[in-house]
C-alpha cells in the first residue's frame, strides 16, 4: 500500500483527506461563482438607484411630469404594487394551502389528487404572459371589465398558486405521522388535527414558500401590461381604472431616452428589491416567533 493511502493517527488516510480538500475547494469556488453575479447586480442597482432615492421619489407621482423633466416619483407605482400583490395573496394563498392540505391529508393516491398534482406541475411552468392573456381574454374581453389593479392581481394569483401549493405540500409531508396518530388516538377529528397540529408544525416552511411566491410575482411585468395598463396618476382604487406598478414603472421609464427617466427606473428597481427584502425579513421574524419550543 502506498504511503498516500496509509491511515494516519486520526484513522483517515492522507488520500481521503486530499480528496476531501479538493471537493471543499470546488464547493467554495462554485459558491463564489454563484455569489459574484448576485453581488454585481445588487451593487449596480444600489449605485445607480441611490441617485433618486429621496423623499420626493416616495411621495410624488409622475402626474404632470414631462418625458424629459427632472423630478417626480414612484408613489403611485408603489401603491399599485402593494395593493395588487396583497389582492393576489388573498386569492392565491388560501387556495394554495387548502389544495396542499387536500393532496397530503385527504387525496393521497386518489385519481383526483393525481389530476390536481399534474395541473399544478403544468401551472408551475406557465409563462407569465399566458396568465396575462388569459385574464385579458376572460375578464376584460369576455366579461367586459376594464383595466384595473384587480385584473392584474388575478393574473398574479395564477402565477402564485402553484408555488404556494408545492411549498405547502412539501412542508405538510415533513410533519411526522406520529403526531397525527397521537391526535387521532385522543379522539380529535381530522379537521381539528390539521388546523391545530399539522399546520402549526409546518407553519415556518409554508410561510417561506409564500414569501418565495410573493417575491416571484412582485417583479412580473408582462401580465400587468395586458391587464393593468399604464398611468402617471395616483389611483388608490384597485377595482377601477388603470393602475401603475413598480415593474411597469421600471419598464416605462427605462424605455425613455433621457437620464432623468433612467434614474427613476433604477430607483424603482432598488425600491422593489428593498420591499422584497423587508417582506422576507418580516416572514423570518414571524416564523421565528411561531417556531415550536422544544422542552
Amino acid at each position: 500500500m502506498s504511503s498516500l493511502n496509509q491511515p494516519t493517527l486520526s484513522g483517515v488516510s492522507a488520500g481521503r483527506k486530499a480528496k476531501d480538500r479538493i471537493v471543499q475547494v470546488f464547493v467554495y469556488v462554485a459558491f463564489l461563482l454563484a455569489v459574484i453575479p448576485l453581488l454585481s447586480v445588487l451593487w449596480t442597482v444600489l449605485s445607480k438607484g441611490i441617485k433618486r432615492f429621496d423623499p420626493e421619489f416616495f411621495t410624488h407621482s409622475l402626474n404632470g411630469i414631462g418625458a424629459n423633466d427632472v423630478g417626480g416619483g414612484a408613489y403611485h407605482a408603489i401603491i399599485g404594487t402593494v395593493e395588487q400583490v396583497l389582492l393576489a395573496s388573498v386569492i392565491a394563498i388560501p387556495i394554495g394551502v387548502l389544495t396542499a392540505v387536500y393532496l397530503v391529508e385527504y387525496g393521497r393516491d386518489s385519481r383526483l389528487a393525481k389530476l390536481v398534482s399534474f395541473f399544478v406541475d403544468v401551472m408551475t411552468g406557465l409563462p407569465s404572459i399566458v396568465a396575462g392573456l388569459f385574464i385579458l381574454a376572460f375578464w376584460l374581453l369576455l366579461l367586459g371589465f376594464s383595466f384595473s389593479g384587480f385584473a392584474g392581481a388575478l393574473a398574479l394569483s395564477i402565477l402564485m398558486m402553484p408555488t404556494v401549493v408545492r411549498a405547502a405540500e412539501e412542508m405538510l409531508k415533513l410533519v411526522p405521522n406520529d403526531l397525527r396518530e397521537a391526535s387521532y388516538a385522543l379522539g380529535v377529528p381530522r379537521w381539528r388535527t390539521i388546523c391545530f397540529v399539522v399546520l402549526p408544525t409546518s407553519f415556518t416552511g409554508i410561510i417561506t414558500g409564500i414569501m418565495l411566491a410573493i417575491a416571484r410575482v412582485m417583479g412580473e411585468t408582462a401580465p400587468l401590461l395586458l391587464t393593468v395598463f399604464v398611468t402617471s396618476a395616483i389611483n388608490n382604487n384597485p377595482f377601477q381604472g388603470p393602475q401603475m406598478a413598480l415593474p411597469l414603472f421600471i419598464f416605462d421609464q427605462a424605455g425613455r431616452p433621457n437620464d432623468a427617466a433612467i434614474n427613476r427606473a433604477w430607483a424603482a428597481a432598488l425600491t422593489l428589491i428593498v420591499i422584497i427584502m423587508l417582506l422576507n425579513l418580516v416572514a423570518r421574524v414571524i416564523a421565528r416567533l411561531r417556531k415550536p419550543v422544544s422542552r
